[in-house]
């Protein structure tokens, strides 16, 4: 059990209106500090267990959530105790769609470096971008309603039934960051 060191943190679980009725929604403010990125992670790995998905996407999805956390707390709210990170996660019946905010500048996903370009090789910019895109199906960065940056991220839900054993429905383990299997 993770020991909960934010003072302020707001936990809604919703179905409105203008969703689908079966859709559900998820919203936490955290605040700016190494120990949210832990609760966020374990938040949404239960999430994720909790919609059917097998181990290694639950690990992918984690990662994820644990990239994009990092990253509103360093780049965007340039750890900032008075800065808050916003997280929301919708579970519709196709997917599992998460939501980082922060409440810094934002930026355009086009002027981050490629780590693999090789001039980039032995910097680490730019590498928890490229593993949210490996891991998830979608990944975008919108600018957040904070002013910030808001990354949003999917990945389907498993058919209902499905063996998953490690997620994608195969016995193999190992992913490959690069094709994101």
């Amino acid at each position: 059990m993770l020991p909960i060191i934010a003072t302020k943190i707001s936990l809604f679980l919703l179905v409105t209106s203008r969703m689908a009725p079966e859709t559900k929604h998820l919203e936490i403010t955290l605040e700016t500090q190494v120990e949210s990125v832990n609760l966020a992670e374990e938040m949404c790995l239960r999430l994720a267990e909790a919609a059917g998905f097998g181990e290694d996407e639950c690990y992918r999805i984690g990662m994820s959530v644990r990239e994009g956390v990092i990253n509103a707390f360093h780049y965007g709210n340039k750890e900032k105790p008075e800065k808050k990170i916003h997280l929301a996660v919708d579970l519709t019946p196709e997917k599992m769609i998460i939501h980082v905010a922060d409440e810094g500048t934002g930026f355009k996903l086009k002027d981050v470096p490629d780590p693999l370009a090789e001039e980039n090789l032995l910097s680490t910019s730019g590498r928890g971008i490229f593993l949210m895109r490996a891991f998830m199906d979608e990944f975008d960065v919108v600018e957040a309603q904070t002013g910030g940056a808001e990354i949003v991220m999917s990945k389907r839900l498993p058919a209902p039934g499905s063996a998953q054993m490690n997620g994608n429905g195969s016995g193999s383990h190992g992913a490959n960051p690069n094709t994101g299997a």
